[in-house]
């Protein structure tokens, strides 16, 4: 995906703005016509060497402090005001880069993974349910926000 000049400013102004990137994914498809998965937002910004003020940045290293090898981290859980609850995997389900749960504001708890082609999916127990777009809307920010917290 390649985006011009042009393109790529208004980018970095929604940036400056404050927008989200679930909000510049939304803009991208509303007026560019571009349907990107959340991942492929996130790592165009990042390509544009911008920092979402949604996310935080990460602190320098130290490199007085020693390496050493650390178990797998556990289960971390990301919770917004609103309800919605998600648990990403200390190790990642086989085939995938990120694996975890998702619990609804209904109550509904989700498997959600993140293949290796950065494209995210979520499998529920019940065929035909889909979450309300608020929550689906909350499950991808707190995806993200437990997701750069997991990377640090």
């Amino acid at each position: 995906m390649k985006l011009n000049d042009a393109q790529k400013q208004t980018v970095a102004k929604w940036i400056e703005q404050g927008l989200r990137v679930a909000e510049v994914q939304k803009r991208l498809e509303a007026e560019f016509g571009l349907r990107l998965t959340f991942l492929e937002v996130k790592l165009l910004i990042g390509d544009l060497n911008l920092v979402p003020k949604d996310l935080p940045e990460k602190p320098p290293a130290h490199p007085e402090a020693p390496a050493k090898a650390a178990p797998p981290p556990p289960d971390k859980t990301a919770q917004p005001a609103k309800g919605v609850v998600v648990t990403v995997d200390g190790l990642p389900q086989a085939g995938t880069i990120a694996s975890g749960s998702v619990t609804f504001t209904d109550g509904v708890t989700a498997a959600w993974y993140v293949d290796e082609l950065g494209q995210l999916g979520v499998m529920t127990p019940q065929k035909d349910y889909r979450p309300s777009a608020t929550d689906f809307e909350q499950f991808q920010n707190a995806l993200e926000q437990a997701l750069s917290n997991a990377a640090c």
